[in-house]
């Protein structure tokens, strides 16, 4: 049935499970929070609970947001475990799936204590695929944020479009990826393009230098690698080959330091924690490792640094509009829209370092002066959009386009 609009404001909850999906819709968030007619929620979840990731759930309360409800997930196992070369490590995943399970019920009862009427999701994250299939099976509207998009991960295509499925309202990034939600059988009327929220606002948001040497990042711009990587894989011990091949590759590219941040809890996660904390042990003047940081600070980051190397989709997305140039290694993100500052290079210790010499360029930097693909404007859209939405049968009663 659909929901009667009784209230005066709408209520919008956004399910968040990571730190980059937090951070790239911060703006849209500040805009539902400051909408006369609509009234934001947060549910946490993922990441944000993990002490071995920083438990970010606290950097959120300390930036001035409230959390309303936490949804614990449970989808990892604690601590390192040890695969052996050729061994499918399928518990982890029987696990994600389990626990994604338990996420889908645990999200549906707090949208009902919540009394919720839109769920807000963004990307591909199993948290969000949890969050559009509790709203959606409880009679609620999903909006989704960057659907459309293509990218490889682990099982990032197939649950971004999943997700897509159950949406009832998109907010695609791009042309194309409105395009490829038509062809996925939504209707027209459903999609509004809004640029990505990552982009609003990106240049006025990064640490400046006082704020970066306070986090610790002492560092002259231009003269550091930024190195970001995820799992594409549940083998922990292949994970952990593949990080130190980048991280070489980036040490006889001679750039003086690297600024590494933690990956995040896919399956194969912990192979690439145990480089890290290898190279901050073994090689302390040529690495700062950091669990976490804030956005502002990652920001900086990444508009100081000489490049950023790794498989992060803040390479593709937000890299450009500061110029920076990007090595993405790896299948991570194939198929993303990129900008020209992005080169991708497989999993090679020599192929990652040379391009990361050719972009070091004996100390003096090449950097990227073209325009980035990706928008922005959606934290202008989105909440009007939301606030503005018929809610009704037409709405919520999905039927395939063609």
């Amino acid at each position: 049935m659909p929901r009667k609009a009784d209230r005066a404001r709408r209520r919008v909850c956004f399910v968040t499970g990571t730190r980059a999906e937090f951070g790239l819709m911060e703006s849209v968030l500040r805009a539902i929070r400051s909408h006369p007619k609509l009234q934001l929620q947060i549910v946490a979840t993922g990441m944000h609970l993990s002490d071995s990731h920083g438990r970010t759930l606290d950097a959120i309360r300390d930036s001035g947001w409230n959390v309303d409800q936490i949804v614990a997930w449970a989808s990892r196992p604690r601590g390192p475990k040890q695969i052996n070369a050729g061994e499918t490590p399928t518990p982890q995943q029987q696990q994600a799936a389990r626990s994604a399970g338990n996420a889908i019920s645990d999200l549906a009862a707090a949208f009902e204590q919540l009394k919720t009427d839109i769920v807000l999701v963004t990307g591909d994250r199993v948290e969000a695929f949890a969050g559009a299939t509790a709203a959606h099976l409880s009679g609620r509207v999903v909006a989704h944020v960057h659907g459309g998009d293509r990218a490889l991960g682990q099982v990032d295509d197939s649950l971004r479009h999943a997700i897509t499925k159950l949406a009832h309202v998109h907010f695609p990034a791009t042309r194309q990826s409105a395009a490829r939600i038509r062809k996925l059988g939504d209707d027209g009327w459903r999609i509004r393009r809004a640029g990505s929220p990552g982009i609003d606002g990106i240049l006025g948001r990064g640490a400046g230098r006082a704020q970066l040497r306070a986090a610790g990042f002492d560092l002259m711009p231009r003269a550091f690698a930024l190195l970001v990587l995820h799992p594409t894989t549940p083998d922990e011990a292949s994970e952990a080959e593949r990080a130190s091949r980048a991280l070489v590759g980036i040490l006889e590219a001679k750039i003086p330091r690297i600024v590494i941040v933690y990956p995040n809890n896919d399956p194969g996660a912990n192979g690439i924690i145990w480089c890290w904390k290898a190279a901050a042990n073994h090689i302390p003047n040529r690495v700062i490792v950091r669990q976490n940081a804030s956005r502002e600070v990652f920001l900086g980051l990444m508009r100081d640094a000489a490049v950023l190397v790794g498989n992060s989709s803040s390479g593709i997305i937000e890299a450009a509009s500061f110029g920076t140039p990007v090595v993405d290694i790896g299948p991570r993100q194939l198929g993303r829209e990129r900008s020209g500052n992005v080169v991708n290079v497989p999993y090679a210790m020599t192929a990652i370092h040379r391009a990361v010499k050719r972009i070091w360029n004996n100390g003096r930097p090449r950097r990227f002066t073209g325009r980035n693909v990706y928008a922005g404007g959606a934290s202008n859209v989105i909440p009007e959009v939301l606030a503005t939405l018929q809610i009704d049968n037409r709405l919520l009663r999905k039927l395939i386009a063609y």
